[in-house]
């Protein structure tokens, strides 16, 4: 990594000037119409504040929480992201949203000094061959100008930021560049490159330990930069000589970071003590888990997973934070029909419910809500998880452990003398698993649990491939609920978009008629970091066995038959609940299409 530029030292050491100041400010959005004659008193007694405090304006301004009169009457608070839009506007200047996630920290931070970007308030962003981009928070004070184009050998492209979120980034930026350059400092320079021969040895030179300052402090702003970052999954990749961090991000990765490969075995080293895994053991898989908190106080769960690879350890961390992984029935995406048979169906007192899906597809999060209002205080909710995806005070939950022979069948056989109201399998993945799943059902138990099928009707099929007796599944299949993730429209840039006859056909058939001519596409914005989605929903398949339905059960099934009879009873497929998220506007057929199964 390169050293940063003297920048700081080649440029006088008097401050800035022409900064912002208050009281023009003031009498400049008074004149825009966003505050009122009687806030500036309020606004102008701040001004010996800023005197007194090396405060940004802006930042006073928005702490007052002035408020205009919308046209309906309501009193809106200006904060600062507004007040910030609205400069950018009066000085002519592109608004950005500082995305940390499209930020080559490493490279910009080598631009200039820490110190050279605190004096001017300016934090570089992006780089290349003729361009850097520099956010600013101080839109007159560009005295710096000249002098770096001078020195970086390259335009200025200047952008306007919030100063909150210039002054935060800045310290985060050059603080875990310099845990980096710090954490490299320790590395012993002789240490040759790894290898899938060495990968035993890799970590144990001593050049870098799990404990060093530099090794906590990044592990540390990782952690809390994927929870602010809404990710579900960070991924730590070892390559031969610079590795990779990625976050999933409503269901895509995307690269947010990279460091020196020994820095990365020393991260993984501190993330492995954190979850109490065996720090000496690098030959095989781990399993652990570590609970944290988000930044705003919350309890989240990681799930850890690490393997060896050719350049060492990969580390995979899943995040559960409770107000996820816990929804309601309206927040996991079902509508009024779908939610009210869903409960009728999950509140049966006996019986099987499966849900089905790829991985990722949303099934724990839907099984632990769920259970999460079924499990009242006359219930017994009893669970067997491989691993336990995440804590709930409220069930009785037990890990499958393969080594000492605790398997699902043979949790579910403890379970079973448990005197258990509702159990919950992780997966039937097995005939011994499936039947007593069976016989938790037959004896009078509400049997909750996954499979990994395409849709709502292959569940019958896989049970059968089991090896499960036709009758018994008919017998106590009470229903089948097959599901999907997909990416929402951002409803801050979201625009309407006529949907071509081709797409819903590709979606829904040629001879099916749309549910609607129009649609939506996302545009972009600071807030959906111009990707034009922001968050997921479920797509739902729900198969409820009727008698008609559960006498097609038997170990010759026609699949296709059956499918139709089901729709025929009212189950809504994939591609029709997909059609009509599009058609309310939610997603697009684009995105849909890229998650559900395909069609013959």
């Amino acid at each position: 990594m390169p050293a940063p530029s003297p920048v700081s030292r080649q440029i006088s050491a008097s401050g800035p000037r022409h900064r912002l100041q208050l009281a023009p400010l003031v009498r400049d959005l008074l004149a825009d119409g966003l505050i009122r004659q009687n806030d500036l008193a309020r606004a102008r007694a701040t001004g010996s504040e800023q005197r007194n405090r090396d405060m940004h304006p802006l930042v006073l301004l928005a702490d007052l929480k002035l408020s205009r009169a919308e046209q309906d009457g309501r009193d809106v608070p200006l904060g600062i992201e507004e007040l910030t839009q609205w400069l950018a506007r009066r000085e002519g200047l592109p608004y950005v949203r500082i995305d940390p996630t499209r930020v080559e920290v490493a490279t910009v931070t080598s631009l200039f000094s820490l110190s050279y970007a605190q004096r001017h308030r300016i934090l570089p962003l992006s780089v290349d061959a003729k361009a850097v981009t520099i956010a600013t928070s101080e839109p007159h004070a560009l005295d710096w100008q000249q002098d770096l184009r001078g020195i970086l050998k390259r335009e200025i492209k200047l952008v306007l930021c919030s100063p909150l979120d210039l002054s935060r980034y800045t310290m985060e930026f050059y603080g875990v560049t310099r845990s980096l350059r710090g954490a490299k400092q320790h590395q012993n320079e002789q240490a040759g490159l790894p290898s899938f021969e060495q990968l035993v040895d890799l970590g144990q030179s001593g050049d870098l330990t799990a404990d060093d300052q530099h090794v906590v402090h990044i592990v540390d702003w990782l952690l809390q930069f994927a929870q602010e970052q809404r990710a579900s999954d960070i991924h730590l990749e070892p390559r031969r000589d610079t590795s990779k961090v990625r976050f999933r991000i409503d269901g895509v990765l995307h690269k947010v970071f990279e460091m020196p490969t020994a820095v990365m075995t020393a991260a993984v080293s501190r993330i492995k003590v954190l979850g109490r895994m065996d720090l000496a053991e690098r030959r095989r898989p781990q399993d652990g888990r570590i609970k944290t908190r988000s930044p705003t106080g919350r309890e989240v769960e990681m799930r850890l997973s690490t393997m060896p690879t050719a350049f060492g350890e990969k580390c995979v961390m899943r995040l559960f934070d409770p107000d996820t992984a816990m929804k309601s029935i309206e927040q996991l995406g079902f509508d009024a029909d779908e939610g009210e048979r869903w409960q009728r169906l999950t509140g049966r007192p006996h019986g099987i419910v499966l849900v089905t899906g790829p991985t990722g597809s949303g099934k724990t999060t839907t099984l632990y809500s769920t259970l999460q209002r079924l499990a009242t205080s006359r219930v017994n909710v009893c669970t067997v998880e491989d691993p336990i995806e995440m804590i709930n005070p409220e069930f009785n939950q037990m890990q499958v452990q393969h080594q000492i022979g605790l398997s699902f069948a043979a949790g579910v056989r403890t379970l079973l003398r448990q005197d258990p109201d509702i159990i919950m399998i992780g997966e039937i993945r097995d005939l011994e698993t499936g039947q007593m799943a069976v016989q938790a059902a037959l004896t009078g138990h509400l049997v909750l649990s996954t499979l990994h099928t395409n849709d709502a009707p292959s569940a019958l099929t896989r049970l059968l491939d089991l090896g499960v007796p036709h009758y018994l599944i008919g017998s106590t299949l009470n229903g089948v609920l097959a599901q999907r993730l997909v990416r929402t429209l951002c409803h801050l840039c979201k625009k309407p978009h006529p949907i071509p006859p081709a797409d819903w056909a590709s979606l829904i058939g040629r001879s099916a008629t749309p549910p609607s001519t129009e649609g939506y596409i996302g545009v972009g914005c600071v807030e959906c970091r111009h990707t034009g989605f922001r968050g997921r929903v479920g797509l739902y398949e729900l198969l409820e066995l009727d008698q008609s339905l559960r006498q097609q059960i038997r170990p010759d099934m026609d699949l296709s038959r059956f499918t139709a009879a089901a729709v025929d009873q009212g189950m809504r497929t994939l591609n029709w609940a997909a059609a009509q998220k599009v058609a309310a506007g939610q997603t697009t057929v684009a995105e849909v299409l890229t998650v559900l199964p395909k069609q013959d």
